[in-house]
């Protein structure tokens, strides 16, 4: 896979997150939005973006990291998958 620059990994997950979590595709959401404290991303639903992030960054998340303060919002998914870049 093609090394993707710190923005285009923000614009690739949320893209992602608003396609597959939100019922409102026209919500405004940002790389600061809470995804997990708003109730946009539940609990199932963000073990199904861990996959995803996993899945294309060709990473693994340990399950102790994959916490709901980490997927909190775009940019805490960024900074928690470079960690296993």
């Amino acid at each position: 896979m093609e090394k993707l620059n710190l923005e285009e990994m923000k614009d690739l997950i949320l893209k992602y997150i608003i396609k597959e979590y939100m019922e409102d595709e026209d919500a405004e959401i940002t790389y600061e939005t809470p995804l997990i404290s708003s109730g946009y991303v539940d609990s199932f639903s963000m073990v199904s973006l861990l996959v995803f992030l996993e899945n294309k960054f060709k990473i693994k998340i340990p399950p102790g990291k994959a916490t709901p303060e980490a997927f909190d919002n775009v940019n805490k998914i960024v900074e928690l998958v470079n960690q296993y870049l």
